[in-house]
């Protein structure tokens, strides 16, 4: 499956100095080279294999006027990526933490699905042994790590104006980072929320279990069924289909699980991004607080695992080996 780059610009932002960004825009576009071509697929891939969240263009995005110009062609790509660097650059000025880097703009097409990226890239340093065995130091962009980055689908965004998600984005690993000044500058707000579908389709499955009276076995093979399901979209790069979903699994008084939920108003989308950390509730229990981290398989509790909600007392019985070896030599060094 081929990526297509159509137009790519970049350009670069310096810290000259606590207060101060410098920009150095590029004069042409880059030519999309092998290299080029290898850099953006590298890029999609990362990019793709994340999670992410989803929003939309305010009324008032300066951004997506200007690129929905671009489109109509009222401007070239190359004097949009200029000003919008421009615009990047008077928000990211604002920030303490303002580091700078390579700002890329790419229009790119990928399974008939036009699509802009914007990323603020940061380049590391690495050391080479070169044919002479002589060793130099040299500068890479550290793709791997780019938590800057959005994409808008420009399919969507221009054949379904009232979605709210042709526009995702990573949140960073920096607080509130790409949130404060990124969306600013995208003109951007959160749309459809992930985590809450999923929470939202775990719901669901319980309250489906419960007014269905399934033993506990029963319960639990349902819910891996729903785990297995989802987490094969996970893999696949698919999205949740509520009515393929529906399908695989047994109904209840012939009533089929998406009826249920539309019955009971649970407001699911008919399709959303499957969320690997919430999903992993179907088959696990999981937490970690003061100290302590605790994971098990959901099986388990009533089995080996007692909670007591009374005195907040959680009971395993059977430790495993490892836990236990450290547990008798910690507790015969205390003698």
């Amino acid at each position: 499956m081929s990526l297509d780059i159509e137009q790519i610009a970049l350009h670069q932002l310096n810290k000259r100095d606590e207060q101060t960004l410098d920009v150095v825009l590029r004069d042409t576009l880059l030519t999309p080279n092998a290299a080029v071509e290898e850099m953006m697929a590298e890029l999609h891939r990362v990019y793709s294999a994340k999670s992410k969240a989803y929003g939309l263009f305010n009324q008032d995005s300066e951004l997506a006027v200007a690129l929905r110009n671009c489109r109509k062609g009222e401007e070239d790509f190359l004097g949009f990526s200029r000003a919008a660097t421009g615009r990047l650059r008077d928000e990211l000025s604002k920030y303490p933490f303002a580091e700078g880097g390579v700002v890329l703009f790419c229009h790119y097409r990928f399974l008939a699905v036009d699509y802009l990226l914007i990323a603020v890239l940061n380049s590391r340093s690495s050391m080479r042994v070169n044919e002479q065995l002589d060793v130099s130091s040299i500068h890479y962009l550290d793709i791997n790590h780019a938590d800057i980055v959005a994409r808008i689908d420009l399919t969507e965004w221009e054949t379904s104006p009232e979605s709210t998600r042709y526009l995702t984005f990573l949140k960073g690993r920096v607080g509130r980072k790409v949130s404060d000044f990124f969306m600013d500058f995208l003109g951007a707000a959160e749309g459809l929320d992930t985590k809450a579908q999923n929470r939202g389709l775990l719901q669901a499955v319980d309250d489906f279990c419960a007014e269905a009276q399934l033993d506990k076995n029963e319960r639990q093979n349902y819910r891996q069924q729903v785990y297995t399901y989802c987490n094969e979209q996970l893999q696949s790069g698919e999205e949740i289909a509520l009515d393929d979903l529906s399908e695989e699994l047994p109904p209840w008084n012939d009533k089929k699980f998406k009826e249920f939920t539309q019955e009971q108003g649970y407001q699911l989308e008919e399709t959303f991004p499957a969320d690997r950390s919430t999903l992993r509730q179907l088959t696990k229990f999981a937490g970690s607080g003061g100290g302590v981290s605790i994971n098990f398989d959901a099986m388990l509790m009533g089995e080996r695992v007692f909670w007591d909600p009374a005195t907040d007392t959680l009971t395993i019985k059977g430790t495993p080996p490892n836990l236990r070896d450290q547990l008798q030599r910690r507790s015969g060094n205390n003698k």
